[in-house]
């Protein structure tokens, strides 16, 4: 059941549930959960079922499960999370996923809103060790709390699809000379140009660089 509804960005809402069972729920910083956003007894939705669930990374799992979700656009899930009230139910599978930390000299994270939910707990789960990253957001009321040694890059009304300013944020950045490990989620195309400048420009291994592609444009069903 729905505890808690707030905004806690310019666009970020976090969504706070709880109830029997969900306190025991086994989560690893960076893991995600699928939410049932639409009601499929009703007929209409039947039109689109690829719109019964959309995929959301845990903020928290603190005797009760914590989302950051973006408010953008008029999808399924953002006309879920907008239309949510505290007592509403809400049906999601257990915490899932293999992007979380890794072992390295030091950690890098990259991405946009959609990757800074994950990156924060991976973040707070590290403690002690050495963090880096870019994160892109449209203004800077859209800032997460995320800690960590992390600029933040502020595009304004761009698109953040294939998004050279964060490739070359990233690019700018003064990192060690032996690779670490690199987290890098969020629009497809935009992952995979900061993949090509780690391997190809800095020389990184490519099991350095751990990838989470969560949206890009005109397609669903990423996650």
């Amino acid at each position: 059941m729905v505890t808690e509804v707030r905004m806690v960005a310019g666009r970020m809402r976090a969504i706070r549930v709880e109830g029997e069972g969900v306190g025991g729920l086994a989560w690893v910083a960076g893991q995600q959960v699928r939410v049932l956003v639409t009601d499929p007894l009703e007929i209409r939705n039947w039109r689109r079922p690829r719109d019964f669930l959309r995929t959301y990374s845990v903020w928290d799992l603190d005797g009760g499960l914590e989302l950051r979700v973006l408010d953008h656009g008029d999808g399924p899930g953002a006309r879920w999370a907008r239309g949510l009230a505290v007592g509403d139910e809400v049906t999601f599978n257990k915490p899932e996923g293999q992007f979380v930390a890794q072992e390295g000299a030091y950690h890098l994270f990259v991405g946009e809103e959609t990757a800074a939910v994950a990156f924060g707990p991976m973040i707070r789960g590290l403690g002690e060790a050495s963090v880096h990253g870019v994160v892109e957001v449209a203004g800077a009321e859209d800032r997460l709390e995320i800690g960590g040694e992390v600029r933040w890059v502020f595009r304004g009304e761009r698109s953040a699809a294939e998004s050279g300013g964060l490739v070359e944020a990233v690019r700018e950045l003064q990192l060690p000379a032996e690779a670490g490990v690199a987290y890098v989620a969020g629009e497809a195309k935009t992952i995979q140009m900061v993949r090509d400048h780690l391997v190809r420009e800095r020389g990184w291994p490519r099991r350095a660089v751990l990838t989470k592609p969560f949206w890009t444009p005109g397609k669903v069903g990423l996650e």
